[in-house]
């Protein structure tokens, strides 16, 4: 499905070092090919960041934000925070994540860090969001909310790229 990207403009060079830079602090890894083109415009009400033509990122609170398809291409092996089979129907609902429901999660992960979820049984990414508390207190069970959710599987950012 063709999606119509307005403000639609190429990244100055300054701009990608930035934005790699970044990525490379909080996630840890390298994601991008030099060769890679980066633009930004708008879809709807979302800023987004397209790396080949293809939807990867989202502005939020200038920040920079893996969409799930982003996740999916690129893989990071840190942020991430494992739920419980039983959480799924709830939060690809759009609910927010509740630490009982958290098997796992990078114990790195600090309160306010952007954090991604996936099910304990196939490990793919169905949520971004943002840390509540910290990846050991997830781990703990402390009761309540552990990640408030931004982007999920079935939202309107997913409808509009797929």
């Amino acid at each position: 499905m063709a999606v119509k990207i307005k403000n639609r403009h190429r990244l100055k060079e300054r701009e990608v070092k930035e934005l790699t830079n970044e990525l490379k602090t909080r996630f840890h890894g390298d994601f991008f090919d030099s060769k890679a083109t980066f633009d930004v415009g708008s879809l709807e009400e979302f800023t987004v960041l397209l790396i080949d033509d293809s939807i990867d990122f989202i502005m939020h609170n200038n920040q920079l934000v893996f969409t799930l398809q982003g996740l999916n291409k690129y893989q990071p092996s840190t942020n991430f925070v494992v739920v419980d089979m039983g959480a799924v129907v709830f939060i690809t609902k759009g609910a927010d994540v509740m630490a009982p429901g958290i098997t796992d999660a990078d114990p790195l992960i600090q309160k306010n860090d952007l954090v991604w979820i996936c099910d304990e049984k196939h490990r793919k990414p169905l949520v971004v969001g943002v840390a509540l508390m910290t990846g050991e207190e997830m781990k703990t069970k402390k009761p309540g909310k552990a990640v408030k959710t931004l982007h999920y599987v079935g939202d309107r950012l997913w409808m509009l790229t797929h």
